[in-house]
């Protein structure tokens, strides 16, 4: 390591202090109304478009015996299909619309400034009606974009360090962050925001899976570039910054 290298702080003491609020930088930020970002994505030709069944929890557990159950569940049933109806549950419960007030929508999930820059992705291993590949999640019109077809679970776990569990797991969700979402209102603070917005959605598809008795276990060791290259994003401007595997519960106990 060389001098230089020496006396620079390490990159997360520089994402900290360079993401500080101060009254100058607020002081110096003028926020640009005719930039704003589209609030939803979508893709202008998908291979097709799912309309996704409505969201219809089952189960009697309430929000306390789902808390106390909460595990990181590894091991899966994988020669059976995850039904769509609980995958529409699953989205719901991370992302789906619940209100709207002007052009704000508000969503199951909590979001810094109601911006929503994280986007959902799936790849489907196993959904009964559906085909194999990889589709994104619009909330807005509650439906996937089918946008590749085939076998991904090989490489996602090359790409996931090896964890067996992104190739047993029946669905796999990938969340990707549109910077520019976040970044025309909050500056360089926006990049602390996106991991915090994803945290909040990892854990309501915690407890929804829970509460269908499917296990869910978050990914956060990953080859960046490896799966931004699956994903087809550019690593900046759409970058990935999370995933969790779905699968349906085997009788092992949960880690």
């Amino acid at each position: 390591m060389s001098e230089r290298e020496k006396e620079q702080p390490e990159i997360g003491t520089r994402f900290q202090n360079e993401t500080k609020y101060t009254p100058d930088s607020l002081s110096s930020h003028v926020f640009n109304l005719g930039s704003i970002p589209e609030t939803f994505k979508e893709y202008p030709n998908p291979i097709a478009r799912i309309s996704l069944p409505e969201p219809k929890a089952r189960g009697e557990s309430n929000l306390w015996k789902l808390l106390l159950r909460r595990r990181s569940r590894r091991e899966y049933t994988v020669n059976k299909s995850l039904k769509l109806n609980d995958l529409s549950a699953l989205l719901w419960a991370t992302q789906g619309l619940t209100a709207q007030f002007g052009d704000t929508f508000f969503r199951t999930a909590p979001s810094a400034g109601g911006l929503y820059p994280v986007e959902t992705y799936l790849y489907v291993r196993a959904v009964d009606g559906l085909e194999e590949g990889i589709y994104h999640f619009r909330p807005g019109d509650y439906d996937l974009e089918f946008l590749k077809k085939g076998e991904y679970s090989a490489q996602l776990t090359e790409a996931a360090l090896q964890q067996t569990v992104v190739l047993c797991a029946q669905v796999t969700f990938i969340w990707s962050a549109v910077i520019a979402r976040g970044r025309w209102k909050y500056n360089q603070r926006a990049y602390r925001y996106v991991y915090l917005d994803a945290g909040h959605i990892a854990q309501n598809l915690y407890l929804a899976g829970e509460a269908l008795g499917l296990g869910v276990c978050a990914v956060g060791a990953f080859y960046d570039d490896g799966v931004n290259h699956i994903m087809d994003f550019d690593g900046e401007e759409e970058t990935v910054i999370y995933m969790a595997t779905v699968g349906l519960r085997s009788e092992q106990k949960p880690a």
